[in-house]
């Protein structure tokens, strides 16, 4: 199928998301902004709230971020329909005393986040990104740019890296970031000058390692967009693209954007999916909209999850990996992910919905199964499910180089996802 200008446009426009989204801060963050500039209200937590038929509001906790319409002709029963996606990504965190060095080179000390591609992360100029806690109480953003770089020994050192390359995840994933001495140089420092602080006023730090490159469209008739952070921003952006677009004043579901952070980890947080996070705002907009317990749940029980993020697309160099029917591949459509093992949530009432909203949007979509002999992995889906109850479909996109630097989606599937989730906030 060709691509589209539309199509071309949003991959242009989600390789501006994930470019001021180098961490899951900086992702909730921008999902604000861009929401607030649609004309989303922007609340928080602590204060009290008014939630009013045809409003749309924005709310960020930590590196997660819940965005919600609310239809014009909301009552105390109606039903939501979420899309659930990740801000986080696989990569390296930074530790604690992280300026470290030796033989007249100075080195970050970072741990393994979730699990990387390690390799993937060689001979690549990366920054940092996160969160500074100041002394004075506040929290700011830093974002140093291009600082970074982790080198592979040449082969002339290692001649048999071509046939089994393993690092060391300790020893041989420790980034250079500048020439110098660890005991006069803070790399805390370049973060600090980032943001506009003083290194003496940091107090404490969440700061990731991510690639600089900008996400490009190339290949034969532009077929293929390469970025990193593509799992799972390209969801979050599918989210808030299809958000925007909502006419309040139209009958409907409550569309919910519900963006978690920590996925790659498990979810375990207070801003992840197995977190209290998505049934905190569940519970103030149906209070809001003067629900009793009872009505809440009616309007739960008539509500779907989509839980957006990417799946395996057949890879042509290892055909034997993947299921020998079942084989989704870029440019031909979102993924409709099934485990027979509840590592998806997807059932048949969940399968006949999702191809309802794709026909809605005029969009093929395909469906993807893992080999018998290949661990599957999960997503938010069955977390929500179990912890909300509601009726949760597993989809996303195909992707090759999952969990690397950089990952390759379609062009066309980018863009299809977002017109099937514009019809699923539709209802």
């Amino acid at each position: 199928m060709p691509v589209t200008p539309d199509a071309l446009a949003h991959a242009e426009d989600l390789a501006d998301f994930v470019a001021a989204s180098p961490s899951s801060y900086h992702a909730a963050a921008e999902v604000a902004r861009r929401l607030e500039d649609a004309g989303f209200a922007r609340l928080e937590e602590e204060d009290a709230w008014e939630v009013t038929p045809g409003g749309r509001y924005v709310v960020v906790r930590d590196g997660a971020a819940i965005a919600w319409t609310v239809p014009a002709d909301a009552t105390t029963t109606t039903p939501a329909h979420v899309l659930g996606a990740h801000t986080d990504s696989p990569g390296f965190k930074l530790k604690p005393q992280p300026t470290t060095g030796s033989k007249g080179w100075l080195q970050a000390a970072v741990e393994v986040y979730g699990g990387p591609l390690l390799n993937s992360w060689l001979d690549r100029e990366l920054r940092l990104a996160g969160r500074l806690a100041l002394a004075d109480g506040r929290v700011v953003l830093a974002d140093t740019g291009a600082l970074l770089r982790l080198p592979q020994l040449a082969i002339h050192l290692d001649r048999e890296a071509n046939t089994g390359l393993a690092l060391d995840k300790q020893f041989q994933t420790q980034p250079v970031w500048g020439l110098g001495d660890p005991t006069q140089d803070d790399i805390l420092a370049e973060l600090a000058g980032s943001a506009g602080v003083s290194a003496s006023d940091i107090r404490g730090y969440d700061v990731m390692i991510a690639d600089t490159a900008r996400g490009a469209v190339f290949g034969k008739d532009r077929a293929f967009f390469a970025s990193g952070r593509l799992d799972d921003l390209a969801s979050v952006h599918a989210g808030v693209v299809a958000l925007e677009s909502i006419d309040t004043a139209a009958s409907g579901p409550i569309a919910i954007l519900a963006a978690f952070d920590h996925e790659e980890l498990g979810s375990n947080s207070r801003s992840g999916a197995a977190g209290p996070f998505l049934e905190d705002i569940l519970g103030r907009v149906y209070d809001a909209l003067g629900a009793d317990a009872s009505e809440r749940r009616r309007a739960l029980s008539a509500s779907w999850c989509l839980s957006s993020d990417v799946g395996h697309s057949v890879h042509p160099n290892y055909v034997h990996k993947h299921d020998p029917v079942v084989q989704p591949v870029l440019g031909s459509g979102p993924i409709l992910k099934l485990n027979a093992n509840q590592r998806y949530a997807t059932d048949a009432l969940g399968s006949a919905a999702w191809r309802d909203w794709c026909d809605s949007a005029d969009v093929n979509t395909q469906e993807f199964v893992s080999n018998n002999n290949v661990r599957c992995g999960s997503t938010i889906g069955p977390i929500t499910a179990t912890r909300l109850g509601i009726r949760t479909v597993d989809v996303g996109i195909p992707i090759l180089s999952m969990h690397s630097a950089r990952e390759l989606a379609g062009v066309s599937d980018l863009h299809d996802l977002t017109r099937v989730v514009g019809a699923f906030f539709a209802g």
